[in-house]
């Protein structure tokens, strides 16, 4: 809390400033210039019905907090290196837990062929790559069906490596960019899936595996239009502790549980003229997890779409909106089953859907300071055994069918 209140005090003090100017800072190190960029963003969440994003956000909540700093290299003409902290409290996830968000070498041979090791961003739809960059985009959220962020951990990096490229298709066909990756993915224990989990009394020590995965994008000879797809591949294991559902006065057993199958499907489009853009995404997710050590299975079939547009009415005010789609069908199998706990497959219910409709205006105060308004207006809360937003641990009146909410965020980056 200490340190909270701290960065608001010094992000404040930048604000109320006003004629501070923040720009990229570098510095010699053997001769080669060390670029230091970084961000901070606050933000603020008030609903009428329901807590959201796992704060306190009925009566109003400031517990939105992100920040990280990061440095870059070039060794030669086409080898670059880089890395970049970062830290985040989003009411109970993140905690101000640091993380390396990202370390990697990059080498670029041709324009049709590089390389980059290490911990590297995963490249998975239009902005999974770029989501913690707030002054990149119109929204103070991106639309949660497909890019939720009390789950950027599970696809944000991994540690490995790419190849990557640019291909000049003839006859002014376009381009087409790839990537290709394998790595290691882990989540952060501070993370969605692990906090909905404690909710029965489990608590992962750690949460992970294989991941590999490919993505193409092709800007078309339709100036300003861009398609793509993204195909994602994971095995995941999770290991901690865990109160034993059929025998809850027992204490705690170790628990595990592990992938089937997990994998995302992704498709993309988008279209800039001028002032506007226009894009829009779906997303599919299938996970089959066995749990407590394989007597149960939980598959999960999670699909979220949005369509979005924006539009630059003056050279400080963007307005945008989007309308975002999530629906999920969780069955039980095995023991748990047996034990009575439900499958959930009526996707009209308000426990398996979130339907949004956003609209938003950023305001750039200056070149580096942008604050965002954005009005909510949901149905359905989304409460199974993959989360999307709504907690039941902060809500333990139970869900309403309907939220709307008020978010306000602001940032600054140099």
């Amino acid at each position: 809390m200490r340190r909270r209140m701290v960065l608001l005090v010094l992000v404040c003090a930048c604000f109320c400033a006003g004629r501070i100017t923040l720009q990229a800072q570098e510095f010699k190190l053997f001769d080669r210039t060390i670029q230091v960029h970084g961000f901070v963003s606050q933000g603020f969440v008030y609903t009428s019905d329901n807590n959201w994003l796992t704060m306190n956000t009925s009566q109003g909540s400031a517990a939105f907090t992100d920040f990280g700093v990061n440095l870059s290299t070039r060794i030669n003409d086409r080898l670059r290196v880089g890395a970049q902290l970062y830290d985040r409290n989003l009411g109970q996830l993140g905690q101000y837990h640091p993380s390396l968000d990202w370390a990697f070498a990059d080498y670029r041979f041709k324009s049709w062929l590089g390389f980059r090791g290490g911990k590297v961003k995963t490249t998975l739809g239009l902005y999974n790559d770029t989501q913690s960059l707030n002054f990149l985009h119109t929204f103070a959220l991106l639309p949660q069906s497909v890019y939720p962020i009390d789950l950027r951990d599970a696809t944000i990096a991994h540690v490995g490596g790419d190849i990557y490229g640019n291909i000049s298709l003839k006859r002014r066909l376009g381009d087409l960019s790839y990537t290709v990756y394998a790595g290691h993915r882990s989540d952060s224990i501070y993370s969605g899936y692990p906090y909905l989990l404690s909710q029965y009394g489990t608590h992962f020590k750690s949460f992970g595996g294989l991941q590999y995965g490919a993505d193409l994008r092709w800007s078309t000879p339709l100036k300003g239009l861009l398609i793509g797809a993204s195909r994602l591949d994971q095995d995941t294991t999770g290991k901690g502790t865990s109160v034993s559902p059929f025998n809850p006065g027992g204490g705690t057993i170790s628990y595990s549980e592990s992938s089937k199958a997990d994998w995302t499907n992704q498709f993309y489009g988008e279209y800039t003229a001028g002032k506007l853009r226009i894009d829009s995404e779906y997303r599919r997710y299938v996970r089959d997890q066995l749990i407590f050590g394989g007597s149960s299975e939980n598959p999960d079939d999670v699909r979220g779409w949005y369509v979005s547009g924006a539009y630059r009415i003056a050279k400080r005010l963007e307005l945008g909106s989007y309308y975002s789609h999530y629906s999920i069908v969780s069955l039980v199998r095995g023991a748990l089953a047996a034990a009575g706990f439900p499958s959930q497959t009526d996707t009209s219910l308000p426990a398996n859907h979130i339907y949004d409709k956003v609209i938003t205006a950023r305001v750039d105060l200056k070149r580096f300071w942008n604050v965002k308004v954005e009005g909510h207006f949901m149905n359905g809360y989304g409460n199974s055994t993959y989360p999307d937003g709504f907690y039941p641990q902060v809500n333990l009146q139970g869900f309403k069918p309907n939220t709307t909410a008020l978010v306000v965020k602001t940032s600054l980056n140099f």
